[in-house]
């Protein structure tokens, strides 16, 4: 599960050739989350803190991140995305 960004104790990873639709992969502490790239659709649990900045992050980063999940439908090298400020 290549971490394509770290912030305030969230690891944010996708999966090579991950199922559809495009979506990454949020864990903070013990949680984890789901979150859909381009509908913002989170699946799992994580405090509400953690995912205001996750969601804030992809409204910043979603071009980047459907990038990313072309790269690893193909199984290429994924792009670090700068965190969250």
């Amino acid at each position: 599960m290549p971490t394509i960004s770290r912030f305030y104790g969230i690891v944010i990873f996708m999966n090579y050739n991950d199922h559809q639709p495009p979506h990454f992969h949020a864990r903070y502490q013990n949680d984890e989350i789901v979150v859909e790239i381009e509908t913002d659709v989170v699946e799992g649990r994580m405090s509400k803190r953690a995912l205001r900045m996750v969601l804030e992050w992809l409204e910043l980063h979603q071009s980047e991140l459907l990038e990313n999940w072309e790269l690893a439908r193909q199984r290429k090298a994924l792009n670090e995305v700068e965190p969250l400020p």
